[in-house]
């Protein structure tokens, strides 16, 4: 992928002042490494008159395939070969756009500490992006770019110049001039609007996508007539976050019609009920009672069978004392929705070699499983029909045998409370059983007493002075026989 800035400039007002607004030296030519490759800085020609940056970013194909597992080509390719074949090292997409934002980062906030005038500065730009792919053509590409003040070159590419009868690729070969913008505003604009012509984005879009978009698109998104188009395609069409985007854009155009801040516009709540206390949810409560438990056995490498969607995992990631973390789950689905959870794909190599995730049946027993400090069963055992319970017991505690076993489940007393359960009813539909504080201590002692592990009862959640906790945790210890006193 390859794309230019150029500017003009004069004696008194040097074009090479451009040096200076990116952060990087004409003289030198520079390499930064990204997820996917490696973005090279040089300058093809830089005196006062006429200076122009290029970026080239070298895309590592084999990376692309073996770390993309959110949408887009790079990552949920239509057909089998194109995670092998495709434009993604040559064409214009989110890949440059991340480029643009991790090497001219300071250029793009609109920060120059040597020249802290230069930033707010409008100046001549020229902007040249050889292969951009442009879904809804040339049109689209004007539509976007021409109403934020830039003149539009979009010269469409021919599928092949020997057959011209074979009609245009969706590639256009853009140019774009500008003489009121500042760099930073131009930086912004490419930022959001590559990966919105390209429509497919590299990683999976999360949350926290509506706040990069909002940030890049301030002082331009909320009065662009295509707003509504370059919020879904930049948030991968994900309905709730695109409507999220939405609300808030509306917002800022509110205030600034109003000429007042968001906050005013936004009160319609009452700053008491912000601060009141909300009670914890039980599944945060069941994460900290396991993470609490963990510590207090010194277990560093974890295992978390049946990970489901790695909530868990995602917790023990946030400790640096948790140093190897392994998710085990049955079900693909809910191993590729963790690893997007954790964002693996986008993950620094230090974070990333102390996470894993594969698929495994715990009815079976599992080499790779041996050897742990600790593994967590949470809400994993109501799951399975009684008949194979013994199998996981012996997988578990017989063949992979860690030091510290956490076994977690619903207490069926405790059900009672629940105003909207029915009378009868389990938790969840796919739960075979739900135990007794009394059922659930005798399966954990004959458990302890069969494998040589000590057993102790710990309650998560508020403790009900009648039908006890919602939640049951017993915690075994191996090579201490002896049940420790229920806490």
């Amino acid at each position: 992928m390859f794309l230019t800035i150029s500017t003009t400039g004069s004696a008194e007002r040097p074009a090479t002042d451009l040096g200076f607004l990116l952060h990087k030296h004409p003289e030198k030519a520079q390499a930064f490494s990204t997820s996917y490759g490696t973005a090279h800085v040089l300058y093809p020609e830089a005196d006062a008159e006429r200076c122009t940056a290029a970026l080239l970013l070298e895309v590592d194909a084999v990376a692309l395939v073996r770390r993309g597992k959110g949408k887009g080509r790079g990552g949920a390719p239509d057909a089998a070969l194109a995670q092998y074949v495709n434009d993604r090292p040559y064409a214009a997409s989110s890949l440059l756009a991340v480029a643009l934002s991790g090497v001219f980062s300071s250029a793009m906030r609109g920060v120059c500490a040597a020249r802290p005038e230069l930033p707010e500065q409008p100046r001549p730009l020229r902007i040249e992006v050889p292969a951009l792919p442009a879904r809804g053509g040339a049109g689209l590409v004007r539509r976007l770019f021409e109403p934020l003040g830039w003149t539009v070159t979009a010269e469409p590419v021919a599928l092949d110049a020997e057959f011209p009868e074979w009609g245009d690729s969706r590639y256009v070969r853009l140019v774009l001039e500008a003489d009121t913008l500042t760099l930073a505003e131009a930086l912004r604009h490419l930022y959001v609007l590559l990966p919105v012509l390209d429509d497919a984005k590299h990683y999976w879009v999360a949350s926290d996508e509506v706040d990069k978009l909002l940030r890049a698109g301030e002082g331009w998104l909320p009065a662009h007539p295509e707003q509504k188009l370059i919020t879904s395609r930049y948030l991968s069409r994900r309905w709730s976050l695109t409507r999220q985007a939405m609300e808030r854009l509306e917002l800022v155009r509110l205030a600034e019609a109003d000429d007042s801040a968001v906050e005013e516009i936004d009160n319609a709540v009452a700053e008491e009920t912000d601060t009141e206390e909300k009670p914890t949810p039980l599944a945060v409560r069941r994460r900290e009672a396991i993470l609490t438990a963990l510590r207090a056995h010194g277990a560093s490498r974890v295992l978390d069978l049946g990970c489901g969607q790695g909530q868990l995992v995602q917790a023990l990631l946030k400790d640096p004392s948790f140093t190897e973390i392994v998710g085990v789950d049955v079900s693909m689905r809910a191993l590729t929705i963790a690893s997007r959870r954790l964002k693996l794909d986008r993950m620094g190599e230090r974070q990333a070699a102390r996470v894993q995730l594969f698929q495994g049946s715990l009815a079976y027993t599992d080499k790779r499983l041996k050897g742990y400090d600790a593994a967590v069963l949470s809400e994993v055992i109501e799951h399975l029909d009684l008949p194979r319970l013994p199998a996981l017991e012996y997988a578990v505690f017989g063949a992979a045998r860690p030091r510290t076993v956490l076994v977690t489940t619903p207490n069926v007393e405790y059900n009672v409370r629940w105003e909207t359960l029915p009378a009868g009813h389990v938790r969840h539909g796919d739960h075979r059983f739900e135990w007794t504080r009394e059922e659930f201590r005798a399966w954990a002692r004959t458990v302890a007493e069969r494998h040589g592990y000590g057993v102790e009862f710990v309650p998560v959640g508020p403790d009900d002075p009648e039908v006890g906790p919602p939640t049951q945790m017993a915690v075994f210890t191996a090579g201490t026989v002896k049940e420790a006193k229920a806490a």
